[in-house]
């Protein structure tokens, strides 16, 4: 006889007796299993229970399914939306195949798979969210070599009568409906979303395109399909984002939105006019991302009560600053969920709305209407606020509004557009506003840049030269008091040697002598070296922390912080260095 559940789960300690004793009653009172009970009321973790019904049936337990046992041909044998509708994985491990479940009764589901595989296999128990991941990720999609076959055989098909080259505008917009290139969007689209990119950047040249994609901050290089197939990609991107096919000589931005997955993603399209074509960039916004708990995005414990104290300020401004593609966004998103409450009216304006977060008014900059970021302040000030989030102070007026809104007890948050914290303060004076109107509103400032994380299956200690150890700005005394890694590579990192990212800060609060040094109007260095004097942690000190917990590489860290202590040390904050992205 099978053991029960409730008996399984006391043995390995997921339940009490008692509690075991008390969740079967109210199951039963709501005529439900034992499992769909404690799964609905969040009781037991959707693991333990997985591992639970395993012991219980006398079936193996999978808990992660890897490159190394996804099997995509095998795979390919069931349709995707089968896989995905059912939650059942094929894989291959020890030589054998098995047949991941989340629901070992669902009979009928299961003997459509072993007809449509015609293997021998052996079935195992995952949970719904493992085997949805697994599909998502190793479900094979067309390859690029099968569609250039596509496209090579439709070039031979209708070689004599036409050439790309020379298409009228209608045969173009024909071409870009043909199945072939259609594919062709789609793999990219469907690769850059599967491969975490931010960025696709479609790019012609001479004799050939370049698809690149951003991931983790650094270019990679997709693949190449060939030079003739130029206006009919270009075009069938075009059609999607809606915008005009005809026009090649003005740039364009326009916006796609497709759902890969069960994610929802927003394509932001920018096409740009170039020497061999039109270039093509697409920023990836995934609609469905979360944003984390402010308290874990990395914050010291110093810079994370500055912020709190600024935040739980009825008014002022906190503004966060870094390059483009540093993440102040998500920091942004981040503190604006922690002050989202019903009691609190939060407005924002921003270009584009990149996420919707439920309970928040979100503005949507369009400057084609006059709807500038200013405007909408204007009227944005007579909805009642609590919290104002600008998008980006760009301009003096866009400033003068902000600090307005917080003279009259608004709480303002924004991003602007310097190399650090400091750097801030010597900015909003450039623009015009008066010094004495700064240190009286800016309760803090955050600076931040993204380095990459190093992947925790691969890392590797090792003894960085002095060379190295010297440009991080610590003594050889220290440093041999730290273990530090270096990225190596392996295939759970696609062999970057890194795994996602990590957010460095420079947080500054407005203190009295802080204040004093902005209304003498003092240049950047000289407001640094008081931060400093007040605890404020550099870009680089902050990265020698992440260092020595293991997550970054000196590497890493220097490609983004040790070029700001020259930017610091000078009198010009100002530059938007599109260079430092990552």
């Amino acid at each position: 006889m099978l053991k029960s559940l409730g008996d399984i789960l006391v043995e390995q300690k997921a339940l009490t007796p008692e509690q075991r004793d008390t969740y079967t009653q109210k199951a039963q009172e709501l005529n439900q299993p034992l499992e769909e009970y404690l799964a609905k009321e969040n009781l037991v973790t959707s693991e333990v229970l997985a591992q639970a019904v395993a012991t219980q049936l006398h079936l193996p337990y999978i808990d992660t399914i890897t490159e190394q046992n996804a099997d995509p041909k095998l795979m390919s044998k069931v349709p995707f939306n089968f896989l995905r509708a059912n939650r059942i994985a094929p894989i291959k491990k020890d030589g054998k195949v098995y047949l991941l479940t989340a629901d070992p009764l669902n009979y009928q589901a299961i003997d459509e798979v072993n007809m449509m595989l015609d293997e021998k296999t052996q079935l195992a128990i995952s949970t719904e969210k493992i085997i949805s991941d697994g599909v998502n990720r190793f479900y094979p999609v067309e390859g690029t070599k099968e569609m250039m076959e596509d496209l090579a055989e439709e070039e031979q098909a209708e070689e004599t009568t036409l050439e790309f080259g020379e298409m009228e505008e209608t045969d173009i917009l024909g071409m870009g409906q043909e199945a072939p290139i259609i594919k062709l969007v789609n793999h990219i689209l469907l690769q850059a979303v599967k491969r975490g990119a931010s960025d696709i950047h479609i790019e012609p040249y001479e004799k050939e395109i370049h698809v690149r994609y951003r991931i983790d901050g650094v270019m990679h290089v997709a693949f190449t399909p060939p030079k003739r197939v130029q206006n009919a990609l270009i075009s069938r991107i075009k059609i999607m984002a809606n915008l005009n096919i005809a026009e090649k000589r003005l740039p364009q931005d326009g916006r796609i939105q497709i759902k890969v997955a069960e994610k929802t993603i927003d394509i932001r399209v920018s096409v740009l006019p170039i020497t061999f074509g039109e270039r093509i960039v697409m920023r990836l916004l995934d609609k469905s991302k979360t944003f984390g708990n402010l308290q874990n995005l990395g914050f010291s414990k110093r810079d994370y009560q500055i912020i709190l104290s600024s935040i739980e300020r009825p008014n002022g401004i906190i503004l966060l600053t870094g390059p483009t593609g540093s993440g102040k966004t998500s920091t942004l998103y981040s503190i604006l969920n922690k002050l989202n409450r019903p009691e609190v009216n939060i407005i924002t304006v921003e270009d584009p709305v990149e996420y919707q977060i439920a309970g928040i008014s979100q503005v949507q900059v369009n400057t084609k209407v006059g709807l500038t970021f200013a405007a909408a302040l204007r009227s944005i000030l007579r909805q009642d606020p609590d919290i104002i989030m600008i998008g980006e102070t760009r301009d003096f007026e866009t400033a003068q509004i902000a600090i307005q809104a917080s003279l009259t007890g608004h709480l303002v948050l924004s991003t602007l557009h310097t190399n650090s914290a400091p750097g801030a303060i010597t900015r909003l004076t450039d623009m015009g506003i008066e010094p004495f109107l700064i240190a009286s509103t800016v309760s803090s400032v955050i600076a931040q840049r993204l380095v990459r994380r190093l992947c925790d299956k691969c890392k590797e200690k090792y003894k960085p030269s002095t060379e190295l150890i010297k440009s991080l700005g610590i003594s050889q005394k220290e440093a041999d008091t730290i273990t530090f890694y270096k990225a190596v590579g392996c295939p759970d990192c696609s062999n970057t040697g890194y795994k996602g990212r990590i957010a460095i800060f420079e947080v500054m609060a407005m203190t009295p002598e802080v204040a004093l040094l902005t209304m003498d109007r003092a240049d950047t260095h000289l407001i640094q070296k008081e931060a400093e004097k007040q605890g404020m942690k550099l870009l680089i000190q902050d990265g020698i922390e992440k260092i020595k917990e293991g997550l970054t590489s000196i590497d890493e860290v220097l490609s983004v912080a040790a070029a700001d202590n020259a930017v610091t040390e000078s009198d010009n904050p100002i530059t938007d260095n599109e260079s430092e992205k990552k």
